[in-house]
């Protein structure tokens, strides 16, 4: 006779879940409450993030599938919206200064990248994924690369958590090194813009730094975001992957809202607030 077939425990293991044990409705009201404080001037954005980090991990997302979609869409909205208020001299100054940087250390940072990943035997996809998010713009680079490469989903995951969880150590850190090191509003929106992965960071570490670092940062940023294209091209010939090339449309909008008060002055001299 055949002894009793032993199992897995490991793999009935029910989902824990979060800690704290909350009520749905309980959780929509305290998610509420938070986004409405992250929406007053008195909220930063390390400080907003940090309030986000500890309420998923306490009480758990109540809105996970529609933050999914919604995050992608505000954050070009943002950045639209951050175009309107731009002065066209100013950023086309940042650009300028910006394009050498941006060009050298994209170049630097996934050619680092093949070579570490080499040295640590660390899987080429995963490895390629993790170096355009950290040479270009984080998440999005990311997401447009994978399906050209055919990376499954935990190749995806490793290189987004890895770019993601250094994106909010930047959010955190970069605005008090910046006032530790007596770095000008100029330097720090440059600094920003070359060396935090994501938009969304950069934003914010600009915007906690002051109205000229956010932007600076934010144009040498997106025009840094640029380089997704010719980097999904270049993907596409050299690994041959069956994926389409993925181009950030909303930069284009972002561009005509910093333009448009040299395009339509008329316009512009006949708003209240002109």
């Amino acid at each position: 006779m055949s002894g009793p077939v032993a199992t897995d425990a490991t793999s009935e293991a029910p989902d824990k879940g979060p800690p704290l044990h909350v009520g749905p409705n309980a959780r929509k009201a305290v998610f509420i409450i938070a986004i409405l404080l992250c929406l007053s001037p008195a909220m930063s954005p390390p400080l907003a993030l940090l309030l986000g980090l500890v309420l998923s991990i306490t009480i758990g997302d109540p809105f996970a599938d529609f933050n999914h979609k919604a995050t992608g869409w505000l954050l070009k909205a943002s950045v639209v919206g951050l175009g309107f208020g731009m002065n066209l001299q100013h950023a086309i100054a940042a650009g300028k200064d910006g394009l050498i940087f941006t060009v050298f250390s994209i170049t630097i940072t996934l050619v680092a990248g093949w070579f570490i990943a080499k040295r640590l035997n660390v899987d080429g996809i995963s490895a390629f994924l993790i170096s355009s998010g950290t040479a270009i713009c984080g998440g999005s680079a990311i997401a447009a690369v994978s399906p050209i490469v055919r990376a499954d989903r935990n190749q995806m995951s490793v290189a987004l958590g890895t770019v993601f969880i250094l994106n909010s150590v930047a959010l955190l850190v970069f605005p008090l090194l910046g006032h530790l090191l007596n770095m000008s509003q100029h330097e720090f929106g440059m600094w920003c813009a070359i060396a935090i992965h994501d938009t969304s960071s950069v934003v914010g570490a600009g915007a906690a730094y002051g109205n000229e670092a956010l932007q600076v940062a934010t144009t040498v940023k997106l025009e840094r975001a640029l380089w997704i294209i010719p980097l999904s091209l270049i993907t596409a010939l050299v690994m041959k992957g069956g994926g389409k090339v993925k181009i950030p449309w909303f930069i284009g909008l972002f561009i005509f809202g910093r333009d448009d008060q040299q395009l339509f002055p008329a316009v512009w001299r006949t708003l209240p607030l002109a």
